[in-house]
């Protein structure tokens, strides 16, 4: 059998049919494809973001960064520039060319590096009009669109259009932008020397960025200058008198002011970690939709504004952050009073402050999980001394302001934030440092944040961020389960397309036992209805939470939360620097800030309006429980007076709380401190208790402070809380 070879007037024939069909087919696109509105594509490349309801702006990426010039407003040696860097004979083809599509086709062949062959004109339509993508049926769009611009518009409308919508980096969209980011003067203005500069970035803003790449760049600039002498647009003379110019610092991308200006570079970060890279075509044109809600960012800016501290608050900050327990979505964020004056960082995310007794939360579920029940009898006297499995001795621990406590349950030791009890639960044999580590870690206290596995960790020494202990505390009002924090809702492309959604990308994990934690809810609500934290009642529904300060008044906290919403305030100081901390005694008129004061102020003022339209839930009711059995001994009290016991505690459940809680707690009295032993600060930050010297009635604790009555002795008078 004999093969078929084709002749040559087949071949002919074949050949012709193929060029008649691709000239039909292009024919058909030419008349099928359309070319939007350069200017209209270019705008849409600003990234907007919104609160929580999807219609609300919050603030946009980019948006202050591009304005659109005249083409008589753009120099001859930028437009020069730019085409030696770009296309040098932009105004001599269609279009296309097709000696640069040859030379990139031969220059990919033979190995070399991976070139376009576009033109400005190619550039433009694939940059604004269609994808950047490499496929067939994009490059043929992208030479249809190309030609029918040629047709619609001149060579200088195009070039304008190309020149005002152009990335160069910084942020910068035109050359407008490009010339104030890099050199600080309008564009019209610009040397030849900095018309090179702008031009050699185009290819790469990343990659000649004159912060890190600056030797590249200069290399580039000398190319596009040389080629500008070879076209003729540039005498030799002229070339060898231009010196590379300088360059002007970078300057932030984002332009927001006030405290709002944190929320959009906060979302702008985490789109970076996410993959959308700021200086990159993928963080270009989305529509991101965050979990911030826009009535509780103004309830909690209003709060802060309203229960911060006046008198004498010179270098005091606030961090405060809401979070959604069953999501992570954080609802809000107070960073700083102005993201547009140069405070140093976002004091909810970035801050960190040593917690206190906040931590004494994580201590009650380590013991809660190894055996202890809350109605456990223990030795509250104040400057008690401990020894720890290495056998190394603790200096005395103090109770706040020293005092004494006799007897009590390791319920009525959570109300008061009796530092004593806490580093002896701590220190038995079946919890120790290491079990308390495990669980803030567990609940959301990331490995980024240093906690020693030592005594001292049950009363707050380490240091996280407010963004830290909302999302920690988060997962007990979830029940004990934990969930990444976030601001991110929503991302939708520019063609429409959904990038990503929380909603389908929520990832919780069951990390604490809830009958561990319904206990722990009960005895943190007891917090708010019987101890330091009385202030969180006006929030008038159940609401559980812990108080916190530290030795020397670096910090004051107060973190709490509903089933609905967890939230963390943090009061700290620093000196004309920013970052050397100080003492916040005296501030406000206190003796010493504490976390039932100011932090209880402002978050007590923030939840009343952040949950004010969310139904009323009530925390899941604790197990019934047996008494438990009499603590280790572990210490005995130091300078204890001769009439209080200093043996081991007694087996019997205090006589205030009930082996058995149910619901929501009820008031009970609170035990009478007994007379305070002589005793010296001890293991570490993290002050306990409930008294102290009492403040002058009438005082005024912060302007509007409608939450903090003036002249409370109980709350306010604390030296130090809790």
């Amino acid at each position: 059998m004999r093969r078929f070879v084709p002749s040559w007037r087949q071949l002919l024939v074949l050949a012709g049919i193929a060029v008649a069909a691709a000239g039909v087919t292009f024919t058909v696109a030419y008349a099928v494809v359309a070319v939007p509105k350069p200017n209209d594509q270019a705008l849409a490349q600003t990234t907007t973001v919104y609160y929580s309801d999807g219609k609300t702006v919050l603030g946009r990426f980019g948006a202050a960064d591009r304005t659109i010039v005249g083409f008589d407003q753009i120099p001859l040696t930028l437009r020069q520039a730019v085409m030696s860097a770009e296309d040098r004979q932009f105004y001599q083809h269609g279009g296309f060319s097709v000696t640069g599509i040859a030379r990139a086709a031969w220059n990919d062949l033979a190995g070399g590096s991976l070139q376009g062959g576009s033109t400005i004109t190619q550039q433009l339509v694939k940059n604004y009009y269609l994808t950047q993508g490499r496929t067939l049926s994009r490059k043929v769009n992208e030479l249809i669109v190309s030609i029918k611009i040629e047709q619609q518009l001149t060579k200088d409308q195009i070039l304008t259009d190309y020149l005002n919508t152009i990335y160069f980096g910084r942020g910068a969209y035109g050359v407008q932008a490009a010339a104030q980011a890099y050199f600080a003067v309008p564009a019209i203005a610009l040397t030849p020397g900095q018309a090179a500069v702008l031009a050699a970035l185009i290819r790469s803003p990343g990659g000649y960025a004159p912060e890190y790449h600056l030797d590249k760049l200069k290399a580039r600039w000398a190319l596009v200058l040389d080629g500008q002498v070879s076209q003729g647009w540039m005498t030799a003379t002229e070339r060898a008198g231009i010196a590379f110019p300088a360059v002007t610092a970078r300057k932030s991308a984002n332009s927001l002011s006030g405290p709002t200006g944190y929320l959009t570079a906060y979302v702008q970060a985490e789109l970076d970690s996410m993959g959308y890279a700021q200086d990159s075509p993928a963080q270009q044109g989305l529509s991101v939709t965050t979990t911030f809600d826009a009535k509780a960012e103004k309830a909690a800016i209003a709060a802060v504004n309203a229960q911060r501290p006046v008198r004498g608050s010179a270098g005091v900050r606030v961090g405060l952050v809401s979070v959604d327990p069953k999501t992570g979505g954080i609802v809000a964020m107070y960073a700083g009073a102005d993201y547009g004056n140069p405070q140093y960082i976002n004091d909810a995310t970035q801050s960190i402050a040593p917690a206190g007794s906040t931590f004494k939360a994580f201590t009650l579920v380590a013991a809660l999980e190894n055996g202890i029940s809350l109605d456990s009898t223990w030795d509250g006297h104040s400057g008690r001394v401990f020894t720890d499995v290495n056998g190394s001795t603790t200096r005395p621990v103090p109770n706040e302001d020293g005092r004494s406590y006799g007897h009590i349950s390791l319920l009525q030791a959570t109300e008061n934030s009796v530092n004593t009890v806490f580093v002896d639960v701590e220190n038995q044999p079946n919890v120790g440092a290491a079990k308390v580590v495990d669980a803030a870690r567990r609940a959301g206290i990331p490995d980024s944040v240093v906690i020693d596995p030592v005594l001292s960790a049950t009363l707050g020494v380490a240091s996280p961020t407010a963004l830290d202990m909302a999302s920690a505390y988060g997962t007990l009002a979830a029940g004990g389960a934990r969930t990444t924090p976030t601001a991110i809702a929503r991302i939708v492309g520019t063609n429409g397309g959904v990038l990503y959604d929380l909603s389908q990308s929520v990832r919780r994990a069951q990390v604490i036992d809830p009958s561990v934690v319904s206990q722990v809810d009960y005895a943190l609500q007891k917090v708010v209805t019987n101890g330091t934290g009385t202030r969180a009642l006006a929030v008038g529904r159940p609401v559980a939470g812990k108080t916190g300060t530290t030795d020397s008044n670096l910090s004051a906290w107060f973190v709490g939360y509903t089933p609905q919403l967890s939230t963390s305030v943090v009061l700290f100081r620093t000196g004309p620097d920013g970052k050397t901390r100080r003492s916040m005694n005296g501030v406000g008129g206190l003796a010493r800030v504490n976390g039932g004061s100011f932090p209880a102020a402002i978050w007590t003022a923030y939840m009343r309006a952040a949950v004010k339209c969310m139904p009323v839930e009530q925390f899941p009711a604790p197990p019934v429980t047996a008494p438990t059995a009499t603590p280790t001994p572990s210490a005995s009290p130091s300078g204890s007076p001769s009439s209080s016991p200093t043996g081991s505690p007694s087996p019997s459940p205090s006589a205030t709380t009930s082996s058995s809680p149910s619901g929501t707690p009820t008031p009970t009295s609170t035990p009478t401190p007994t007379p305070t032993p002589t005793a010296s600060h001890a293991v570490a930050s993290g002050t306990g208790g409930t008294g102290g010297a009492p403040v002058a009635p009438g005082v005024v604790l912060a302007a509007g402070a409608g939450i903090l009555a003036a002249g409370d002795r109980r709350l306010l008078g604390a030296a130090g809380a809790r």
